[in-house]
């Protein structure tokens, strides 16, 4: 069984900072991409910022400069620092990642989303 738990949303006025992090536990094996993705209400998920094993990332261009993404592959857990926060960053953001368990079958992985709420 494997989980990825959330925390660090919250309520920000434009400007602000939030640190998001997400940790996996369970029957890991070895833990492979990492991502951070956000839902608007009546949008599609997107892609904020993702982080592959060796520590290459990439971010959305919506955030680029303002949100970094960053991992431990020692603890399993990855972290979305947002700075300068905008309402319209405002969403569910989710932590995703791609986990190979003691059988070497690798399957993706989502938290239960962690609510940033931005006010003007």
């Amino acid at each position: 069984q494997v989980q990825l738990v959330e925390s660090g949303g919250g309520l920000v006025q434009a400007g602000g900072s939030l640190r998001l992090s997400c940790a996996a536990s369970g029957s890991i094996f070895s833990v492979d991409a990492m991502a951070w993705y956000r839902q608007a209400p009546g949008k599609e998920r997107e892609l904020v910022a993702r982080i592959t094993r060796r520590g290459v990332s990439e971010h959305a261009d919506s955030v680029k400069g303002r949100f970094t993404i960053s991992r431990d592959n020692a603890k399993n857990t990855v972290v979305l620092q947002m700075n300068s926060l905008k309402p319209g960053d405002t969403a569910a953001y989710y932590c995703y990642a791609a986990i190979k368990d003691w059988n070497f079958v690798l399957r993706d992985y989502w938290g239960q989303g962690t609510q940033v709420t931005v006010s003007s």
